[in-house]
């Protein structure tokens, strides 16, 4: 098991890395990890305080670097830790779900759907989500998502939730995302329009296998942070100036080096 070293120098060794946050994802996180080491990328698996041997097995993995946090942070601290560690050897961050609902090797596809001399955050628009067998808390969620996306002034987006993505480093780091758990990805979305970050969206394959997948999604609790955030969003934008907005999210120490 290697643990990134996170006062190591920075050093730009790789265009891309892959992180992947988890969660008591034990069953699927080991065949994510492999199936992403096949892009030739670094892959960073950050624990967010599993409580089953999730950082065991992918730890034990060669080629992944394993980060921990000692309790449950939420998935977007998950992903900020992973960003910081990422940025200090590439230029770009890709992050996927440790759920398998996501093929790794999809991410080919976001990238060359990135433009030449561009520094967009790409998103992954999942096929196939009016299937039968996708969750309706999947459906109604992205539905409810993309608009308040919208209406918080952010990005147009056909797949707001999706958490298979590419973030520009260390840009994304410096729009100064507060959400620290599902609502990062929306927030993150927002902030970049604010902020003129362009937002590029490609198609990418979905996966659900027959059976109980593990969620930790919580429609109740996660609607009321979304609402809680959304809100806030809206605030900022209807009564803040679009230049005091962008002081807001202007570059700050966020522990991550610069590219």
């Amino acid at each position: 098991m290697r643990t990134d070293d996170v006062n190591a120098p920075t050093q730009i060794q790789s265009g891309f890395s892959v992180v992947i946050p988890v969660f008591n994802h034990a069953e699927t996180v080991g065949d994510v990890a492999r199936d992403a080491l096949q892009l030739g990328f670094p892959v960073f698996v950050v624990d967010d305080g599993s409580a089953d041997d999730s950082a065991e097995r992918a730890g034990q993995i060669e080629g992944v670097t394993l980060l921990r946090h000692d309790g449950n942070r939420g998935k977007g601290a998950a992903i900020k830790t992973g960003m910081r560690a990422a940025s200090r050897i590439s230029r770009w961050a890709i992050t996927l779900d440790a759920d398998g609902q996501h093929n790794p090797l999809d991410a080919r596809i976001l990238i060359r759907s990135i433009p030449e001399e561009s520094r967009p955050i790409v998103v992954g628009v999942r096929q196939g989500m009016d299937a039968v067998g996708v969750h309706w808390t999947s459906r109604f969620g992205r539905k409810f998502s993309n608009f308040w996306v919208w209406a918080a002034g952010g990005h147009r987006s056909r797949d707001s939730q999706s958490g298979f993505r590419i973030y520009p480093l260390p840009e994304t780091l410096q729009l100064g995302v507060v959400a620290d758990r599902y609502q990062f990805e929306v927030e993150v979305i927002v902030k970049a329009r604010w902020k003129k970050l362009p937002l590029v969206e490609a198609p990418v394959s979905v996966r659900y296998p027959p059976g109980e997948r593990v969620s930790h999604f919580r429609p109740f609790v996660d609607f009321m942070r979304n609402s809680t955030t959304f809100s806030r969003l809206i605030v900022q934008r209807l009564f803040l100036p679009p230049a005091f907005r962008r002081r807001m999210i202007a570059p700050r120490d966020d522990g991550a080096a610069e590219a």
